[in-house]
């Protein structure tokens, strides 16, 4: 019997990138206590947890970080620089527009089931996002399990 891929001594677990976890890391430490303990629960991951993880990002993530102030935006990209950006597909597209259907989300965050589509899409083992809303939630991951065993990806 096979392990895992994320058990394989000879690969190292996957981990798709989301945004807000990068948002995180860049930003000031705030003032206020719930996004500074997420800031620093963010700190702590990427210094422990990521280096002995593969982190992916794809253009989704280069997009949104690119996004408002010049210099905020270059920090932001400097810190995923390092990270293989995962290709976006015909098939990508039509497994995000399937998650975004099935979730109901609103318009404005279409782009949250293009970040789930990419990472199922390539098969990460792991996605980390701050987005408790529209990707990180039982909910969400019922949904897109749902629509993965329809669409024969599980």
């Amino acid at each position: 019997m096979g392990f895992p891929t994320c058990y394989n001594t000879l690969m190292r677990p996957t981990v798709y990138i989301e945004t807000s976890v990068v948002s995180y890391r860049a930003a000031r430490m705030s003032r206020d206590l719930i996004i500074a303990g997420h800031q620093q629960i963010t700190e702590e991951w990427w210094s422990r947890v990521l280096p002995r993880l593969d982190g992916y990002i794809s253009p989704y993530v280069i997009g949104e970080l690119s996004r408002g102030d010049a210099k905020a935006s270059e920090k932001r990209l400097e810190l995923v620089a390092v990270f293989p950006l995962l290709e976006v597909t015909p098939k990508v597209h039509g497994l995000a527009d399937a998650y975004f259907k099935a979730i109901d989300l609103p318009e404005k965050a279409r782009l949250d089931a293009y970040h789930l589509a990419v990472a199922t899409w390539h098969g990460m083992d792991y996605m980390v996002s701050w987005n408790c809303k529209h990707i990180a939630n039982g909910r969400v991951r019922m949904i897109v399990e749902r629509v993965n065993a329809r669409r024969d990806m599980s």
